[in-house]
């Protein structure tokens, strides 16, 4: 499966479990460790971890891995590493601290 139909079905999963403000980046010409950045908000740890396990059980039905899972203990800050797009679900109040649309926020990607 190529990354766009990839991404948009990571779009699906994020809207279906009710992700607020989804926004993905193209990091190709910042870096050559991924392709996309997503960056999703949860209302609580709660949501967050349901988003996570939402794109965990479902990529793995597609037969792709996710490389590494961090910050599972928190739940405020989720990264789910998918090769070569990364997910950052995090808490509004992380998300505004880090800024990282800031760091990554060159050319975002819209998908309906």
């Amino acid at each position: 499966m190529n990354i766009n139909k990839r991404q948009i079905m990571v779009i699906k999963i994020l809207k279906d479990i009710k992700a607020q403000d989804i926004k993905v980046y193209d990091t190709s010409n910042l870096t050559n460790l991924f392709d996309r950045i997503t960056i999703a908000s949860g209302s609580s740890k709660r949501q967050i971890n349901a988003l996570a396990v939402s794109i965990r059980k479902n990529i793995k039905n597609i037969n792709n891995n996710i490389v590494n899972i961090e910050g599972k203990k928190s739940s405020e800050w989720l990264l789910l590493d998918l090769g070569d797009i990364i997910i950052h679900i995090m808490n509004p109040y992380i998300r505004n601290m880090y800024n990282l649309e800031e760091i990554w926020g060159e050319k975002e990607i819209k998908f309906n």
